[in-house]
This record gives C-alpha cells, structure tokens and sequence, in this order.
C-alpha cells in the first residue's frame, strides 16, 4: 500500500554528516516498512476473524473500516501533534500509542471479543497515522530538497516490501493452525498472539531507538499557521477534489480485493485453495504493487502520468471485470495481477491533484490523506454485495471504482 505523502515542507537545522544523515534515513525507512506490513496484515485478520466469530462479509469488512477510518479522524491531530512535539517526538509517539494497539490483541483474543478487536485496531491505525504524518516530511528534508522524491520513493519500497511479506508470514503464523483449532474457538483466536505480541517488542525497540538516537532536528512545518487558506478553499478547487474523490476509490478498491482475496481464492469455482495456501498468494497481489512501481518509475521518464494513470486504470477495469465473470486460474491471476496495475495510482493522483496549487498545497494534501478513508469504506460495500451476491461476483464493486480513475487520467486532472 501507498504511504502517505505530505505537501508540507521542513528544513534542517543543523549542518548534516553523512552517517547521521544516512543513520536517520535507515531509521525512518524502517518505520515505512513495519507500517506497510501492519496494514496488510488485516488481510489475514479478515478471514481469520470472520471464521473465529463467524461473520457474514459486511461485519468482517468491519476490520478495515475501523482501520482506516482512523486515518480519517485522526490524520489533522497528528498534524497538531507535530507541531507541539517535533517530528523525533511525535514519532516515538506514534511507535508507541501502535505497541499499545497490538497489546490490545492479547486480550480481545483471551476474552473473544470483537469489539475489543476493532478498539485495538483503532488504537493501532492511530498510531500508525501519527507516523505517517511526522516521517513523510521528516524524510522529505534528510537532504536536497531536488532529491526528495528519490528518498520517498526508496522508503516507499521498503513499505512494499512490508506489504509483500506479512501476508505469507502472517498467513503461516495466524492461519497456519486454524483447521486444527477450528473446534475450540478460543484457541483459534489465540493464535494471534504471539505474532502481535512480537510485533510489539519490535515497536517498542523501534521507540526505544529513536528516542537514543541523535537524529537531525527539522524546524517548524510550513503552513502550520492557516495563511495558506482554508481546507474549503482547497475543496473548490476541482483537479484536487476530483483527486480526492480518485484517492477515496483507489484506496477502497486497493484494500478491499485485499481483503477478500483469500476468501476469494478460496471459492471452488476459482481455485478451492485453503487459507493458509491462499495467503501466500495474497503475497503476490502485494508484491505486483511493489514491482509494479519500479516499472511504472521508470516509464514515467517518458510518458505523461496522467496517461500512464488512465492506462493503468483501464486494464485494472478489465481484470476486475474478467475476475468476476470468469472462472478457475483465469478469474484467479486476473484478480492478482490488479496488484501490479495498482502501483503508480496513488502517487500519480496525489502529484496530479496537487499541481500547481501555490499556497494550497498544505490543505490539498491534507484533503488527499483524508481521502484514504475510502479504504474503510468501500470494503463494508464490496463486503455487503459478498454477503448478496457472493465474494466472486463482488468484484464488480472495484471495476467500478477504477472506471472513475480512467476518467480523472484523461479529463479529471485538468480541471
């Protein structure tokens, strides 16, 4: 999944070693690469939940709504948080208000109750929102502001690479047990434990580091004091809103064939895999997204990335059409390969809504980070047509929403 990227802008206070500089950047990346695996572990969370509570598909699609819904109400008091903090602090903060959410998974999972799963997700997502919006602009200013986007798209990988491996790790470690466990509820669900109990040490290490760590002090963010215009202000503007809109969709459709791929690899009209199985091939829809934006990185030298956003977004329409109207290892690649068509979507929408914005840029930003709540929302609806239609025919929620996107490429963005 895409990391946030912020428009703000800091700058260096202090002159910069290269160990220190390259210290700080090893440091933050990582931070990007646990947060991208965190995020996609809710793909393993949702057939394993669904199965321990026996959830219909709109109750289970609770999981990301709870989670990215987070990044909604909480991503403009991160922002006020880094203001008051700095960016070192805050990202202590974010570590360790998201150690405290992955602690919470020990009791849900002792007293078997959802609720106190969705709480701890919602805990978990805030923290992971703090550290978003403190590391995208702290690392945007380790060096030349010219060489800025080089960084962010090497931290990028990293969140990838975190995207790619939790779903084969955590499919071995969560569902690997679940049919023997399958009689004994309680058991299923404990199996959850020690892998978010090893993900809480490895926060609170992370916290621990950073907190000893001499990293460079960035000053103030720009924008913090509103003269660049009113979040309405930003809203008028129709290339950023339609972006927004393009964001909210791409987003949703992203997470929600995440969600349901296992259930969906799963169906026996498809390929009848068993979860832990199909997890690993949840791997690979995450690992095409990874791939996907090394091609699309270097095509984007020469073609316009509006075009490149609407070409990407048109073959995404057709293997989602093809995964719910074809069947066997045909539907089941179709529905694979959108991970490597999806890769470049969220950086190009987010670069094309805010082009040329001039002192909105800060509030346009902002307005595209919110717009990640369409990951809580379009999985409760992609999650209601399965509970209707079943999971296979539910594709034609995400065709949907790339449909949009072909639109924004090509007339959307010109507004």
């Amino acid at each position: 999944m895409a990391s946030i990227q912020s428009g703000s802008r800091g700058t260096i206070n202090e002159p910069l070693s290269d160990r220190a500089r390259w210290t700080a950047l090893v440091i933050v990346t990582a931070l990007f690469f646990m947060w991208g695996f965190i995020t996609v572990l809710n793909d393993i969370l949702v057939p394993h939940l669904k199965g321990v509570f026996e959830l219909n598909y709109t109750r289970a699609a609770l999981i990301q709504f709870v989670f990215f819904g987070a990044y909604f109400l909480m991503s403009l008091p991160s922002g006020v948080l880094v203001s008051r903090l700095g960016y070192k602090r805050t990202m202590v903060a974010g570590l360790v208000t998201a150690a405290a959410g992955t602690l919470l998974f020990l009791p849900a999972a002792a007293v078997l109750s959802y609720a106190l799963f969705l709480g701890a997700l919602f805990v978990l997502a805030t923290g992971i929102t703090i550290l978003q919006v403190s590391a995208n602009p702290y690392i945007s200013a380790l060096g030349n502001p010219e060489t800025a986007s080089s960084r962010l798209n090497l931290a990028q990988a990293f969140n990838s690479l975190g995207t790619t491996i939790a779903p084969a790790l955590g499919g071995a470690l969560i569902l690997s047990h679940q049919a023997a466990a399958a009689q004994d509820k309680m058991a299923e669900a404990a199996s959850v434990k020690v892998p978010y109990l090893i993900l809480t040490g490895i926060l609170l290490l992370l916290g621990v580091i950073i907190a000893l760590t001499r990293l460079p002090t960035i000053s103030a963010v720009e924008g913090e004091s509103g003269r660049e215009g009113t979040l309405w202000d930003a809203i008028k503007v129709p290339r950023l809103s339609l972006g927004a809109i393009g964001i909210f969709l791409y987003v949703g459709a992203e997470v929600a064939i995440g969600s349901f791929l296992i259930n969906y690899l799963g169906e026996k009209q498809i390929a009848g895999l068993d979860e832990p199985t199909a997890a690993q091939y949840v791997s690979l829809y995450w690992g095409g997204a990874m791939v996907g934006r090394f091609i699309g990185s270097a095509l984007l030298q020469f073609v316009k990335p509006n075009r490149l956003l609407a070409f990407n977004a048109t073959v995404t329409v057709a293997l989602s059409v093809t995964a719910f109207l074809a069947s066997g290892y045909v539907a089941m690649w179709a529905a694979l390969l959108i991970g490597v068509f999806n890769s470049i979507m969220f950086p190009n929408i987010f670069t094309l809504g805010i082009r040329d914005l001039g002192h909105l840029t800060g509030k346009g930003s902002s307005l595209l980070v919110m717009a990640i709540v369409g990951g809580a929302i379009v999985p409760q609806v992609m999650g209601y047509a399965a509970d209707k239609v079943g999971v296979h025919h539910s594709f034609f929620i995400p065709a949907l929403c790339y449909l949009f996107i072909i639109y924004y490429g090509w007339r959307g963005h010109r507004k």
